[in-house]
């Protein structure tokens, strides 16, 4: 009686690792086999959404506080590449992408004194908090010499041949995804993540077992911004120039938001599959239809869809069927079983 749980699992266990052995093929691939300048440059650009949807999962997702300033993180860290490239006199090629980890270090140490500050508050008035540092931060970026105002900065460019130009670009991403996704993980089956959990479901009761909330909100907030540092690097590198109304782009943090909401949040793979649909429909309607604001109808449509036939996100509503088809199927073996044993049904 004991072995059934473990054998039900299975089948959801195998389809799990095929789904993993799936993508990391097609990561491996897909630039092998698409030689479509535009495609690669949606694939760019959706591989450092899902990377930026994953880490803020990190945070939001595991502990319920809702962010809403990690375009912060995404600016400071392209900030922090593009100075770094153009101080240290770097040409352009290999040698900017070693420059991504420094953008996901000053990420990561201005995410301390916010997260110190925001922290201290709760939920929704940690939200406005996110929003009000945000726009303190892109004031900032448009008045302070170092940035260079409104007019940017400009990157070195690669000297790479225009058929394979994109693939460098995507190959380093999709590394970066890979170990974010690992790290996530790791943090989900762990006891910190464990502490994350107890903390979205009730954090008084999480503090009265003896869970440092502080501690443990700050180390997951200084977490999820170093990735969102790291693709804010790899983003104007992708690009080639930086202005502070990109950089620090409010709709960054709905996107973020919308993708972890539509594929499930606190899931591992929903907001894979958030960023996976609606970056690339956003860079498929932006590059078709020339109008940036042809994807917000979209995003705004479907994620009222969501929110009324899947409320939990796709991953999550997908797993309770499954779960619940297994078990009805779970249940007519076992009633047709007792029916060929002879055993007769109890009288009502």
């Amino acid at each position: 009686m004991s072995v059934r749980p473990s054998t039900a699992a299975r089948p959801w266990r195998a389809l799990q690792a095929a789904g993993i052995a799936a993508a990391v093929l097609v990561l491996g691939v897909f630039p092998l086999v698409v030689s479509d300048p535009t495609l690669m440059s949606i694939a760019v650009f959706t591989l450092i959404f899902m990377v930026a949807a994953t880490a803020w999962n990190a945070f939001s997702g595991f502990s319920g506080y809702l962010a809403l300033g990690h375009a912060v993180f995404f600016g400071t860290g392209g900030y922090a590449v593009a100075l770094a490239a153009r101080d240290w006199h770097f040409k352009g090629g290999w040698d900017v992408f070693a420059l991504l980890p420094v953008g996901g270090v000053v990420a990561g140490l201005a995410a301390i004194p916010i997260g110190l500050v925001a922290l201290r508050t709760r939920r929704h008035t940690f939200v406005v908090v996110t929003i009000a540092i945000f726009f303190i931060f892109q004031l900032a970026a448009f008045n302070l010499p170092l940035t260079g105002g409104t007019a940017g900065i400009q990157l070195p460019t690669p000297l790479w041949s225009a058929d394979t130009f994109n693939r460098p670009f995507f190959y380093v991403t999709a590394i970066i995804l890979v170990l974010t996704v690992l790290a996530v993980w790791g943090i989900r089956r762990s006891r910190f993540g464990l502490q994350l959990l107890a903390i979205r479901d009730d954090e008084d009761r999480a503090r009265g077992l003896g869970v440092e909330t502080g501690r443990v909100k700050l180390a997951a907030f200084v977490f999820s911004a170093i990735p969102v540092g790291m693709v804010g690097g790899m983003n104007v590198y992708f690009i080639g120039q930086i202005f502070p109304q990109f950089a620090f782009d409010p709709l960054f943090d709905i996107s973020i938001a919308l993708m972890a909401f539509l594929g499930g949040l606190g899931t591992l793979a929903g907001p894979l599959i958030g960023a996976l649909v609606l970056e690339s429909l956003q860079q498929y309607l932006t590059q078709t239809f020339s109008a940036g604001g042809v994807y917000l109808v979209a995003y705004g449509v479907l994620f009222l869809a969501v929110i009324l036939l899947l409320p939990r996100g796709v991953v999550p509503s997908v797993a309770e069927l499954l779960a619940s088809r297994r078990m009805r199927a779970s249940e007519r073996r076992r009633s047709g079983g007792a029916g060929v044993s002879g055993v007769a049904e109890p009288a009502p």
